[in-house]
């Protein structure tokens, strides 16, 4: 354990560039003053962009759940329909799912979260047949979805191997994965809360795949399930050597656990302290991953607004529809107006982002900010009834 007197020089040495070992890392999460954390962190992203360091980004997306139904049956999620659940369990068409693609051009958006259940019969070429429609009609969205889990299941389903499922899927119109499926990569916590998934080495050697395979991808963490600071930090190290060999997870994005209408008993989420000290450790330590973003879906917006200040360059998405988390309980709400707005007042200059994070709109000047906002507009419940949602669109930020 490193001694307290010292821990300002770790923070420096992280501070200036220098790589920091995960007991170290450990060190400064538990110990280090929650002030000087940040500081150390913000000077990391203020070196990082360097002549960009006034802007932090957002980006306009929406997430289409295509099914709720899932054989995995994760104990902290409130989404999921066990396959003989008729009652419970839904699946959209591809009209449906295309509608909902039309809107997401007609209000903005960018990009498309395409997620839902580890369905018993949805093999590779399900996702082919789809993902090659919304490309046909929406060249213009980028499909950033799905995760390991998914493929692993897919390839399953098909018969085919991990790599011929990536290809294939990447091929008919994927563009990048998500961190989906993270959870904890460490094994303890991981089969504490998702027994039936991959475990995390496999979660790992996938995404490594994929990369090889010209698959870029985020990653995420999901806290506060019971698990410990160490097995944190454990996660952060797991994705940080894989980056090392591959150099394609794009960002780093850590949420907080919720609650409500799921099977884990007993369980406290994780403390708005705990997640800006790990935005803070992540920014640190994470020294070869490009991104850091504030998940404001489960935290609210103010935490949202300070994790700018503890090493985030971005502030995650305007979500035109979102049905995983919040069925937890997350319930948290903004628009356009809003984020323009946080942004704003962390002393930031908001700028809409790529997928890729390149600049599409910087909002340098309030005068020239939107007036009549479309997306704001459109901000409502959306709650699934019977099988189909309702028209109205709900708007909330993600991970």
């Amino acid at each position: 354990m490193t001694e307290k007197a010292d821990l300002q020089s770790v923070l420096d040495r992280a501070a200036a560039g220098g790589r920091i070992t995960p007991e170290e890392a450990l060190d400064l999460y538990r110990d280090a003053p929650l002030h000087a954390l940040g500081a150390a962190a913000d000077a990391v992203r203020r070196r990082r962009y360097a002549g960009i360091e006034h802007i932090a980004t957002y980006i306009i997306e929406r997430n289409i759940n295509y099914t709720n139904v899932c054989v995995t049956a994760c104990k902290f999620c409130a989404f999921y329909a066990a396959p003989k659940d008729k009652d419970k369990g839904w699946t959209r068409d591809l009209d449906d799912i295309l509608r909902r693609c039309a809107e997401t051009v007609e209000l903005g958006g960018t990009q498309i979260m395409f997620q839902g259940g580890h369905h018993p019969d949805y093999g590779v070429e399900y996702y082919e047949k789809h993902f090659k429609a919304i490309k046909d009609a929406f060249p213009q969205l980028v499909i950033h979805s799905l995760g390991a889990s998914e493929v692993e299941h897919m390839a399953r389903i098909s018969g085919v191997s991990v790599e011929e499922a990536i290809t294939r899927i990447h091929e008919a119109g994927l563009d990048s994965f998500a961190g989906a499926g993270a959870e904890l990569l460490p094994e303890r916590p991981r089969k504490a809360i998702a027994p039936l998934k991959e475990s995390g080495e496999r979660w790992l050697e996938i995404m490594e795949t994929a990369h090889k395979l010209g698959v870029e991808s985020t990653s995420t963490m999901l806290m506060g399930t019971g698990e410990t600071n160490a097995e944190r930090i454990e996660h952060l190290r797991m994705i940080r050597d894989v980056q090392d060999r591959t150099g394609g997870f794009r960002a780093f994005i850590p949420y907080t656990y919720q609650p409500e209408n799921n099977h884990l008993k007993g369980r406290t989420q994780a403390t708005l302290f705990e997640y800006l000290r790990m935005i803070a450790i992540a920014r640190l330590f994470m020294d070869n991953i490009q991104h850091i973003q504030g998940s404001w879906l489960t935290t609210g917006k103010e935490v949202g607004q300070l994790s700018l200040h503890y090493g985030a360059d971005d502030l995650g998405s305007i979500m035109l529809e979102e049905n995983v988390v919040s069925s937890a309980g997350a319930r948290h709400r903004s628009n356009r107006l809003e984020i323009i707005d946080l942004i704003r007042k962390a002393g930031r200059v908001p700028a809409q982002r790529a997928t890729t994070y390149e600049h599409l709109l910087v909002h340098d000047d309030p005068a020239n900010d939107p007036v009549d906002d479309r997306v704001a507009s459109h901000i409502s419940s959306t709650a699934i009834e019977g099988g189909t949602a309702h028209p109205e669109l709900k708007l909330l930020t993600s991970n």
